[in-house]
């Protein structure tokens, strides 16, 4: 039987979230905006929605057209930052994913941007771990979907995917596949699902399930 892992981004590999904020603050004032700096507190706030929901929180005040050419900007130096600065990684992140793609095909789903994944990727070369990538910036479909999408794809009898909100397990549950939760990272799950206290103890806990 195929299984694979399917990885959430933030709050479950890495978190970005300071180096996020601090690209889109630049961003913001180098196009002329007089707005408060956009805080790491603002980008944990947001992390996991959709582009179109974080484009409505942070700059709501802002014409639809407008805000939403802000946020694409903002993305797009995002993007570049993050290639050039990364993030921060969870601890045993390499040595962990290393160890899992023994024994499974690695693959990762997230609601952020195009170019993002692709991002963390290359800047630590971790191109090598992962069969597979796929996107809200990508097909404008939410991750529920992606997941699935993502599983036919590559012809998964089985998988789980590892994430740390609720609205992670709740994708993984519309797409028909088990769930793991990265407690570690930035929310917790009403449901009572198997979980990680940190990265590396991914091996272990699939070894129980």
């Amino acid at each position: 039987m195929k299984t694979g892992l399917i990885f959430d981004m933030d709050g479950t590999l890495w978190d970005s979230s300071e180096n996020v904020a601090l690209s889109w603050t630049e961003k913001v004032m180098a196009l002329g905006y007089e707005r408060p700096d956009i805080t790491r507190k603002d980008i944990m706030g947001v992390m996991g929605l959709t582009m179109d929901r974080i484009a409505d929180i942070l700059f709501g005040d802002l014409p639809k057209k407008e805000r939403m050419e802000l946020l694409e900007k903002c993305c797009d130096y995002e993007n570049e930052y993050l290639l050039a600065h990364g993030g921060v990684l969870y601890p045993d992140l390499e040595k962990t994913l290393g160890r899992l793609k023994k024994k499974y095909p690695l693959y990762i789903v997230s609601n952020c941007q195009s170019g993002y994944i692709e991002a963390f990727l290359e800047h630590y070369g971790f191109g090598k771990y992962f069969e597979d990538i796929e996107c809200y910036g990508n097909n404008l479909k939410e991750k529920g979907d992606n997941i699935a999408l993502l599983a036919k794809r590559n012809k998964l009898e089985k998988a789980y995917y590892i994430g740390d909100i609720q609205g992670d397990y709740d994708a993984a549950a519309k797409a028909g596949c088990g769930f793991i939760h990265a407690s570690y990272g930035f929310g917790k799950i009403k449901q009572k699902v198997p979980k990680l206290g940190k990265f590396s103890e991914l091996p272990e806990l699939l070894d129980t399930l």
